[in-house]
């Protein structure tokens, strides 16, 4: 079950609106979590300092977004601010995530973007689709944790933009700007080629995969990137991109790839492969019953990701606008239909 959040004002006001939507979630989840102590224990670290102070200096309306965010969760701002640094501090940040990406199969039909969000399963019942205007910002529809900034999920903008965002567990960080600031922050971006220009020019500390795509842009965008670099591949055929760096460019960058993910990465490849130049059903990858995210293999010794499919979203880029539907339980009944930054 999803909430629906509408949110307006701004960055500390919106911020703290959705900090009061996850208040009671997260600190529950803070009290119980082994992840949260894990995170906890870089309070107070120098690099902690310089990323904070990065943020003000680079995205000082993210900074009072966080601030906000930490008044509504009723937590100290440090924690907050921490939380949201998880994946930059710890390669086994429990965030998951699979996309689908299918270019054009013919001249003039449209590209289509496929997402499955896998998260803590202490989440389940405690997210929402959020509806946002931020007051000097874009207007953006994004999925949303309880605690967390927007962006690091899946994503559309009034100005057509898609982003997607899948886990990249890098043995290796920098001290810059978090990655969820970076993925926040592009949600502010008019379109795919300024939100390179402002990932490339910014000083990263971690790194994400990215999906970017836009109405009325024939193609997608495949990212990958971390404190060093950046890689950008156009999508040519249908693909797949689970929770490890995959990009030739990224290749000898260390990381920590789980059983989980690399069984997705290499189960979707090959139900790719078995449709050969035929249609393909993003549902049937994301919802393949050989996922170890769903109930059978739950259990299984390798799975050591410890996350769940809590939402999937499918984006179908028209000439003039974003249609998408939200999913949630691995149903193919639609929770919510969207279009741009707004629900139907």
């Amino acid at each position: 079950m999803l909430a629906h959040l509408q949110l307006e004002g701004s960055p500390f006001e919106v911020g703290q609106a959705l900090g009061r939507f996850g208040a009671a979630a997260l600190q529950h989840y803070a009290q119980a979590s082994p992840a949260w102590a894990t995170v906890m224990r870089w309070r107070g670290h120098p690099r902690v300092a310089a990323m904070a102070a990065l943020v003000r200096a680079h995205h000082p309306a993210i900074w009072q977004e966080l601030q906000g965010l930490a008044d509504g969760l009723g937590l100290p701002a440090d924690e907050v601010f921490l939380w949201n640094c998880r994946g930059d501090l710890w390669a086994m940040a429990p965030d998951g995530c699979t996309t689908v990406q299918l270019p054009p199969a013919a001249p003039g039909a449209a590209p289509v973007v496929a997402h499955n969000e896998d998260g803590d399963p202490a989440f389940q019942g405690h997210c929402a689709i959020a509806q946002v205007v931020v007051r000097g910002g874009a207007r953006f529809a994004s999925f949303v944790y309880p605690g967390s900034l927007p962006g690091h999920t899946f994503a559309a903008t009034a100005g057509g933009l898609v982003v997607t965002v899948n886990n990249l567990r890098a043995l290796e960080a920098g001290t810059g700007l978090p990655r969820m600031v970076l993925t926040r922050a592009l949600l502010d971006a008019p379109g795919v080629d300024a939100a390179l220009e402002g990932l490339r020019a910014a000083p990263r500390a971690g790194g994400f995969h990215l999906t970017l795509a836009q109405a009325g842009r024939p193609g997608i965008v495949s990212v990958e990137f971390n404190d060093a670099l950046v890689s950008v591949q156009a999508v040519e055929r249908p693909a797949v991109h689970a929770n490890h760096m995959v990009h030739a460019a990224m290749a000898h960058r260390p990381q920590i790839v789980t059983g989980s993910s690399g069984h997705r990465q290499l189960r979707g490849d090959e139900l790719l492969r078995q449709r050969g130049a035929g249609p393909v059903d993003p549902l049937d990858i994301l919802f393949d019953a050989e996922d170890p995210r769903y109930p059978i293999y739950r259990d299984r010794a390798d799975d050591s990701d410890h996350e769940n499919t809590l939402a999937t979203a499918s984006f179908t880029l028209g000439p003039t606008q974003v249609d998408w539907v939200v999913r949630t339980g691995g149903r193919r009944e639609t929770s919510f239909r969207m279009r741009d930054a707004l629900r139907l």
